[in-house]
């Protein structure tokens, strides 16, 4: 059967698929369902594994790990740092220091009106970030002008910095220290396999 794509939002002047039309809904739900599987297969492991190996590293010292992203990418930011925050703790070891700078919405809506929406997660980790601290960005396009000022500001303060991307991986895929690329068109296949993602962080650390 011939299939037509529908073209989805647009993001840094791309439109991305949101799938075929003229399918029932089983054989979307089936179309779906491979998309994220050849997904899961192509997954760098390799880059999951330094990432782990950061925050490992990070549990139960003084080392802050900041998470950001913005619209449903602000969720899963806010999710992974509750993970990783409560859910990664094992008995008897320091919790990991984990904090999602998409929760505080009187600091974002004052830096956004003062200061302008690019500045909103930079001007919050000039209070905030040390040297060797870890920055981890996730985003669909990797062309956010508020995730690329964050990345550069945290490398200019010598923290470590990782991304969860889609797509192409866009200008933050060359700026940051180790990125995980999910190089799907689909905007619903970006964003499920990044919350795997930080599903499989959180709960290696659990067992780590």
């Amino acid at each position: 059967m011939k299939t037509k794509f529908l073209q989805g939002g647009d993001w840094a002047d791309k439109t991305y698929g949101t799938g075929p039309t003229g399918l029932t809904p089983r054989q979307f739900a089936q179309w779906y369902r491979e998309r994220m599987l050849e997904q899961f297969h192509g997954l760098d492991t390799a880059a999951i594994a330094k990432i782990a190996g950061w925050l490992k590293a990070a549990r139960g010292t003084k080392r802050q790990v900041f998470v950001i992203g913005n619209g449903g990418s602000a969720a899963t930011a806010s999710h992974a740092a509750t993970d990783l925050s409560k859910t990664a703790m094992v008995k008897g070891k320091k919790p990991l220091r984990c904090i999602a700078l998409t929760d505080n919405t009187s600091f974002i809506t004052a830096i956004g009106n003062d200061l302008g929406y690019d500045r909103v997660f930079s001007r919050q980790l000039e209070n905030l970030l040390n040297a060797n601290d870890i920055l981890l960005v996730i985003t669909g396009s990797g062309n956010s002008p508020n995730v690329l000022d964050a990345v550069r500001f945290a490398k200019k303060r010598g923290a470590k910095t990782a991304a969860l991307l889609g797509f192409s991986g866009g200008k933050l895929k060359r700026m940051v220290d180790v990125s995980v690329l999910v190089p799907s068109t689909q905007y619903g296949v970006v964003e499920d396999m990044h919350s795997s993602v930080m599903h499989i962080l959180t709960f290696y650390l659990k067992q780590a």
